[in-house]
């Protein structure tokens, strides 16, 4: 009879700190998948369509004919397609294509500036040890604050002395010293990284340069590239900074060369608007094309944790 007498199995104490979990249901501090409902999308369609609407209006202009441009009668949706317009605003009076290829110079020559010392700075404020680094950097940030504004009639002062007024330098070098925001990216980016590489690397032999070339900028290539997309957008729209140095009409970019094209019309004549949004379609299109093509590198460019360049 006392064989048959069995003794229960002692239970498991409960850890204290660990919650116990409703079956069927997550856990306390589970993140819940979003879900998106009909009327998320019927919402997303809208905000589409109303930040769609006014490139569709350059597009609808852009197609118009003349006649249609001196009696200002647009519409909305293109009801005329005269792609000609196209190939008219490159035989026009102006050198339209020569803008383009002076956008593209200054355009890739910043990108190429940025892109190469925000890596190497934010990777010096990332892993170099030196005294007032720290301040240092702040005062770095601190320079975000300070309007653009003020720093324009002395930048300019020392361009002129320099004998760069007049010339893509004033547009270019500038670039290759980086700015506050890009080398804040490049080292939060860094910041998370393992220091095991680095001192892994030194064991073997590699100096700073070493490491920075051969192990973190493979791991930088998202965040560098998200920067060289916010410098392209940003230099390929610029107007100011031409307006300003950039005297002779052969080496304007194709962002004040469209502004000729309102210009150049007769006195009470009505600019040749098609001609204009033409130009506006060409100044838009390549940045479309460009996010496009690099958005998955803003997806990746996670500088919470730098998972990213490990992925």
């Amino acid at each position: 009879m006392t064989g048959l007498l069995t003794t229960p199995a002692p239970q498991r104490k409960r850890e204290s700190g660990s919650p116990r979990k409703t079956r069927g249901g997550p856990g306390p501090g589970t993140v819940r998948a979003f879900r998106a409902t009909p009327f998320t999308y019927a919402t997303l369609i809208v905000v589409a369509a109303i930040l769609t609407m006014p490139l569709v209006f350059v597009g609808s202009i852009a197609l118009s004919s003349d006649a249609t441009v001196n009696t200002n009668s647009f519409t909305l949706f293109p009801t005329e397609f005269h792609w000609e317009n196209f190939s008219r605003v490159f035989g026009s009076e102006l050198p339209m294509g020569r803008f383009l290829i002076n956008s593209v110079i200054i355009s890739l020559c910043s990108v190429a500036g940025q892109m190469l010392s925000s890596g190497l700075v934010g990777y010096a404020f990332a892993r170099l040890r030196a005294p007032g680094k720290n301040a240092l950097f702040l005062i770095v940030i601190a320079t975000m604050m300070i309007p653009t504004q003020i720093t324009m009639i002395p930048q300019f002062i020392l361009f002129r002395d320099l004998g760069w007024v007049n010339s893509y330098l004033p547009l270019i070098v500038p670039n290759f010293f980086s700015n506050a925001f890009n080398v804040f990216l490049v080292r939060q980016f860094v910041s998370r990284l393992p220091s095991q590489l680095d001192e892994a690397a030194m064991v073997d032999g590699l100096g700073f340069f070493g490491i920075y070339r051969r192990i973190m900028l493979p791991m930088l290539w998202p965040v560098l590239i998200a920067i060289g997309i916010f410098t392209l957008t940003h230099t390929w729209g610029d107007f100011m900074g031409p307006l300003i140095y950039l005297n002779d009409e052969s080496k304007m970019p194709l962002s004040l060369g469209i502004q000729y094209i309102t210009s150049t019309s007769a006195a009470g004549q009505s600019p040749a608007w098609n001609l204009v949004m033409v130009g506006s379609v060409l100044l838009a299109l390549p940045m479309i094309i460009v996010y496009y093509l690099g958005q998955k590198y803003l997806y990746e460019m996670d500088i919470s944790g730098g998972s990213a360049g490990v992925k």
